[in-house]
């Protein structure tokens, strides 16, 4: 009886932990999927600024959430769990509540630049919180809750922000963001202080982190600003060029420095290697999908916010469904069949949209069966390659390996909503832009489909019956430096 009551308060404990690291997932990812919904009351407030400059509102987010992502799980490490979500919570909460006062579109995008920052902050340091926080014979399942809260966030984020925009307006989207931080805040007291006393944590590479973000972003502002500009003049070639160019030289720097921007050690692993590809050029296919989804409802068929958030969530439904089952299925086959068969899924779904959009709405007997069939490959896919990233490395870099395989996804996204800048005209109202964007998407789609055929998982030997599972998978060793790295 003495050893139930002593257990009660820890497990209480443990739950809050747990609500705690997953309810900050769930606002990160949140703050993705609900500003699609903004783009055609933004377009009306900020009336002197073309789409190309209203899609660095989603674009800065993402890459600055992508840049510092991975360097922020080893400031998870340096710093401890518990000040990183502090500093991330508060970042995230004071940035949400510059964007909804926002004056103009240049200190919007500023402020989603920082929120973005205060996200690629809170990530890591939830995660760590999971593995760090979580007994060994429940850590499986707390990530899998942890996972399933950004599902979530995906799946209502369409009809949150839908609902949000049609009564409130855009600003509204940012300050619901605030009672949540707060709360959040209140809750970090509860994080147990990391400590070390003489271990050496080293900060991540600060040079690394800024290359990576310029050279994405670079890259991104020449692709989005081509068109305006002109390809042939020297800033559209200044950014296309020297964009990659700084990302190569990231890559070149971390594989030597002992604590890297980018894990590339990771990628020594074929299936790793193949699961970050299949990421990125998911992502490409994604953001775009999302974004140009709402674009085209709202600006073809005439749909209001409220109405086009509601016309995007069966499919996200779907997609969170089919994520949670796809992670059931055996590790043997299973990342390599939910990848590839859902990018088949939704690269056909793509192909059908861009060949047969209609001029009117045709909810019931179009839009609402191929919406479903797009969420069904999106959860596969998703699931898939985030699986097929994290068994491809040891237990002890299973956080690392997560975050590489996210990074990866957030710049191919970024790309993705560069390139559908590009592409859609000003007026947002021929058909032809919005099939060509689903071409694209869906040519991206084929490609993780022929990387997703690649993903071979080799399992361990089953260990010994009397050693433990836990300690048998490392799951009992996880030490602070792997969980946030």
């Amino acid at each position: 009886m003495a050893t139930t009551d002593a257990g009660a308060p820890q497990r209480r404990s443990t739950t809050s932990l747990l609500l705690l690291a997953s309810g900050a997932s769930f606002l990160a990812v949140l703050d993705v999927t609900v500003v699609n919904l903004a783009m055609p009351d933004l377009r009306e407030d900020f009336t002197g600024s073309v789409f190309q400059s209203l899609s660095w509102v989603i674009t800065i987010y993402a890459i600055v959430f992508a840049a510092l992502l991975a360097p922020a799980g080893r400031l998870a490490d340096a710093l401890g769990r518990r000040t990183l979500f502090l500093a991330g919570i508060s970042v995230f909460t004071a940035a949400s509540l510059l964007c909804a006062v926002a004056p103009n579109l240049d200190i919007l995008l500023v402020a989603r630049a920082i929120q973005g920052f205060g996200a690629a902050a809170m990530i890591p340091a939830s995660l760590a919180i999971v593995l760090m926080d979580t007994p060994p014979e429940r850590r499986r399942a707390a990530i899998g809750q942890w996972s399933a809260a950004a599902a979530l966030a995906a799946a209502v984020g369409p009809a949150v922000g839908g609902v949000l925009v049609d009564s409130f307006g855009w600003r509204s989207l940012f300050l619901i963001n605030i009672p949540f931080g707060l709360l959040f805040l209140y809750g970090a007291a509860a994080i147990p202080r990391t400590t070390a006393p003489g271990t050496e944590r080293k900060l991540p590479d600060v040079l690394g982190t800024i290359m990576l973000g310029a050279g994405v972003g670079l890259f991104c502002l020449g692709i989005s600003k081509g068109g305006e500009w002109g390809w042939t003049e020297a800033s559209s070639l200044l950014c296309v060029t020297v964009g990659p160019i700084l990302i190569a030289l990231c890559l070149l720097r971390s594989a030597k420095h002992p604590a890297p921007a980018l894990e590339v050690s990771l990628w020594r692993s074929r299936t790793f290697a193949l699961a970050n590809a299949a990421a990125f050029f998911y992502g490409i296919a994604l953001f775009s999908w999302l974004l140009v989804g709402v674009l085209y409802v709202t600006q073809v068929w005439g749909y209001s916010e409220l109405e086009a958030g509601l016309a995007m969530t069966p499919g996200a439904f779907a997609a969170t469904i089919v994520a949670m089952r796809v992670g059931k299925l055996p590790p043997a086959y299973g990342p390599r069949l939910a990848t590839a068969g859902g990018a088949v899924i939704l690269a056909g779904t793509g192909f059908l949209l861009a060949f047969t959009l209609p001029d009117h709405s045709m909810f019931l007997a179009y839009w609402l069966p191929l919406g479903v069939l797009a969420g069904i490959g999106m959860g596969a896919i998703t699931t898939g390659t985030s699986t097929a990233a994290a068994l491809s490395v040891s237990p002890l870099r299973f956080a690392g390996a997560t975050g590489l395989n996210q990074t990866a996804r957030q710049i191919g996204g970024a790309i993705g909503i560069a390139i559908l800048a590009t592409v859609v005209s000003g007026a947002l109202k021929d058909i032809a832009d919005f099939e060509r964007i689903y071409l694209i998407a869906a040519c991206a789609a084929m490609v993780v489909a022929l990387l997703g055929l690649g993903l071979t998982i080799k399992l361990p030997p089953a260990p010994p019956a009397a050693t433990p599972p836990e300690q048998a998978t490392g799951e009992q060793k996880t030490p602070t430096t792997d969980a946030a790295s």
